[in-house]
């Protein structure tokens, strides 16, 4: 017993030795890097105010002067001149959803001969190809709950995470696109993003201000015209084109109508999400600035983007700024054309309601043709 305790007092006296010599070189180590920070610490503050310095300055510059100094080649803007106020008063936030009336209602209806409803929109999921960086995933919790009453009642919720107004079939309102100004960001009918923007939705333009639209529509076939199965990613359809597509399908367009326009993208749509993204056939400004003189109400194709991409001019998304910002037309993307193209329906009754989500800047939905 007695040599057990001995020994016992022996580990006690090591660890006790270990742990004081543990103690000295912490110690020591602290008091070398003390006396490194004394000599390298101004230097490294001094570095880094240095840096800070440059930092704020070359942000200041890139903020800036190229804005205030970009030269526009004589107009007002960089995309022509002053678009504001709009021709339906100053303080508008519809556009041209302001051409909806009772009138346009009853011209609609006297399309319907069938009866035939054609869905439009595109289903909502994961494989669909979304604008990169954005993000959609729907799930559904995985709780059990008893069931409830005599009659065992059980239910599920989802769970929605992503840009809902921007991705799958969408419609983009006058909140979506605008143009930056020395002045500060300017968006439809002249508003500033310092006077409609927050955290929780835009307090002007959101998309609950653009109604229900139910007017008459009229499918371009550019895809038929062309005798082609789709056009390429980065072509261009000419304002030519355009005319001659409705020509040969004996259409015309007018005040209040909604242009959908036909291009084959949509056959890339999950089948090859790469091509999909990778650009789009779609109009350019000429075909663009005519659209806009038939006076209406919304556009709509087959395509991620209604525009040419990339752009042949390098101006992005300028038909955008110039529909949408410039001018109030609403843009309706990513649909499914190719039932309506088959039947040959150029003109029909078009409805949709988008989803009334204050502050934001577009809807999903599922707008339909009726024949």
């Amino acid at each position: 017993m007695k040599s057990l305790g001995n020994r016992r007092d022996n580990e006690s006296g090591a660890v006790a030795m270990i742990k004081q010599s543990y103690s000295i070189v912490l110690l020591t180590l602290g008091v070398l890097f003390g006396v490194m920070l004394a000599q390298i610490g101004p230097q490294l503050l001094k570095t880094s105010l240095a840096n800070t310095a440059n930092v704020r300055e070359d942000t200041q510059v890139a903020a800036v002067t190229p804005v205030e100094s970009r030269d526009y080649a004589g107009s007002e803007t960089p995309i022509g001149k002053k678009w504001w106020p709009s021709k339906w008063g100053a303080d508008d936030q519809r556009g041209a959803a302001n051409l909806m009336t009772a009138e346009k209602v009853l011209e609609a209806q006297k399309l319907i001969k069938t009866g035939k409803v054609y869905q439009l929109g595109r289903v909502y999921e994961r494989d669909m190809p979304t604008f990169p960086m954005r993000t959609f995933r729907l799930t559904i919790p995985a709780f059990r709950a008893a069931p409830r009453g005599t009659n065992m009642q059980v239910g599920r919720d989802e769970f929605f995470v992503g840009e809902i107004g921007q991705m799958g079939t969408q419609l983009d309102g006058m909140g979506h696109v605008g143009v930056r100004l020395p002045d500060g960001d300017t968006w439809y009918n002249g508003h500033k993003s310092t006077d409609i923007e927050s955290a929780y939705g835009l307090k002007k333009l959101g998309i609950e201000n653009a109604g229900v639209f139910f007017t008459r529509a009229v499918l371009v076939d550019v895809v038929s015209y062309r005798n082609v199965d789709r056009l390429p990613v980065g072509y261009e359809i000419s304002l030519d084109e355009l005319q001659g597509a409705l020509e040969h399908q004996k259409t015309t367009i007018g005040a209040g109508d909604v242009v959908l326009l036909r291009t084959g993208h949509s056959k890339a749509w999950i089948a090859d999400n790469d091509v999909y993204n990778s650009g789009q056939p779609g109009i350019g400004m000429e075909a663009a600035q005519w659209l806009v003189e038939q006076n209406i109400t919304m556009m709509g194709a087959d395509n991620w983007g209604i525009e040419v991409d990339p752009p042949p001019s390098g101006r992005a998304i300028e038909v955008h700024q110039h529909m949408i910002t410039r001018n109030g037309i609403y843009f309706l993307e990513n649909l499914d054309l190719e039932e309506l193209a088959a039947d040959k329906v150029y003109e029909s009754a078009f409805v949709f309601a988008p989803l009334r989500l204050k502050g934001a800047t577009g809807s999903p939905g599922n707008p339909i043709a009726v024949r």
